[in-house]
């Protein structure tokens, strides 16, 4: 696997999240996707927790693959650090490091292969939003 946290870690545009504070929410315009430096950060979807994204860990990936509204909410669970991903910096990543690409596929297919049924996914409680 690709190690995001060295490809990303120095980013000068890094910025940080409070624990609690939604990165972006279900239905939001999307246009970039995010990496985590440090922290973690839920993704909900139907209020339930479907991951939590470690440092090293990338989410809304499928804002640069096409065109539509973010399928989920993301939140830091602890306070973290994120770097953005826009379209142009993800055409040339995949175009300067083609493993790059590789790793992005991997993600999305080892979290489709990882879905539990909605049933067994826990509840989040967005008391504090």
């Amino acid at each position: 696997m690709l190690d995001l946290t060295r490809l990303f870690g120095r980013d000068k545009g890094a910025f940080d999240v409070a624990a609690g504070e939604y990165i972006f929410h279900e239905g939001d315009q999307c246009d970039e996707m995010y990496v985590v430096i440090d922290g973690q950060v839920d993704i909900i979807i139907d209020n339930k927790i479907v991951e939590t994204v470690d440092p090293g860990g990338m989410f809304g990936e499928m804002a640069l693959l096409g065109p539509a509204p973010r399928s989920g909410s993301a939140v830091a669970r602890f306070d973290a650090r994120l770097v953005p991903v826009d379209n142009r910096r993800f055409q040339y990543l995949i175009q300067q490091t083609p493993y790059f690409a590789i790793h992005v596929m991997s993600v999305l297919a080892d979290r489709l292969r990882r879905m539990p049924p909605p049933e067994e996914l826990p509840d989040f409680d967005d008391t504090e939003e």
